[in-house]
């Protein structure tokens, strides 16, 4: 949801809201509903505090899952720029070949992952370069204490990389239960209704307007907050972006044309799809 449909969805709420309680206070008695304004007022407050609590606390949940991705997708960037360095002093054999296999796992993740997490179907799949890459890896025989060494550091950078990805993609099929958004839309019911009551044919229409309207615009832009923290990824302000793994491609092609790395033709095109 991007930002020009979630203000079109604030406006739409809270303009029906806002015309149900003018309909409800033509036929309000003066005075509104409750005999005691006091006591209900005070019964919503409890309402309020309860849902404001409950959804801030979901919100503070959301928000850490979606710094959690954002922290992964930018570990993981580093750890390839780091990988790519870790290989040169691996046998020459491999050091070339692992050098293109994490060209083509850099931009697997910027394009034909990130289409598939945005969409929703990533799933439970891995990414294909980074098997490969093991594969490669399973060849490897490190003769000199250098390259045991690096060999060693390049396993353990492989690890990093895989809880870094997972870190990434764990918000893609969203982080909030079905049960929990239920709830909520249930209490934001009930508070529509509760503020309904206060409907009073006596009062100005503007004040019942404001009521209704402050009310619900401010549940509604709760929820889209909710909702967009929930779901991470896609177009629009504030949404997650293979920016750091872009960084990551421009300093790889970078250090390749320099030829300060093994030079090799990647076994992929653009968008990481296997040639």
């Amino acid at each position: 949801m991007n930002l020009v449909v979630g203000v079109l969805v604030l406006l739409v709420v809270t303009s029906l809201a806002c015309v149900a309680m003018l309909l409800v206070r033509r036929r309000a008695p003066e005075g509104g509903y409750f005999s005691d304004g006091d006591r209900a007022a005070g019964v919503f407050g409890v309402l309020a505090t309860g849902f404001s609590v409950l959804l801030g606390f979901i919100i503070f949940l959301a928000f850490s899952s979606y710094d959690a991705s954002r922290s992964g997708a930018e570990a993981e960037a580093t750890i390839v720029a780091q990988q790519l360095q870790t290989a040169q002093f691996l046998p020459p054999e491999v050091a070339s070949r692992l050098t293109g296999e994490l060209q083509c796992y850099a931009r697997s993740v910027v394009g034909v992952e990130w289409d598939a997490v945005t969409a929703g179907t990533l799933g439970n799949s891995v990414n294909p370069w980074g098997v490969r890459m093991f594969q490669t890896a399973k060849t490897i025989d490190p003769k000199s204490p250098t390259e045991q060494s690096a060999y060693d550091r390049w396993m353990g950078q492989a690890a990093d990389r895989e809880q870094a990805r997972l870190a990434r993609v764990h918000t893609a099929d969203g982080v909030i239960p079905s049960p929990v958004w239920i709830a909520l839309f249930v209490v934001c019911g009930l508070i529509f209704v509760y503020v309904l009551f206060f409907a009073d044919s006596g009062e100005r229409a503007v004040s019942q307007l404001m009521l209704m309207g402050s009310v619900t615009g401010v549940i509604t832009l709760l929820m889209l907050l909710l909702a967009f923290l929930n779901s991470p990824y896609g177009t629009g302000v504030g949404r997650l972006q293979p920016t750091a793994m872009e960084r990551t491609i421009d300093l790889l092609e970078t250090q390749i044309s320099a030829n300060v790395v093994s030079a090799t033709t990647p076994p992929c095109d653009e968008r990481g799809n296997p040639r």
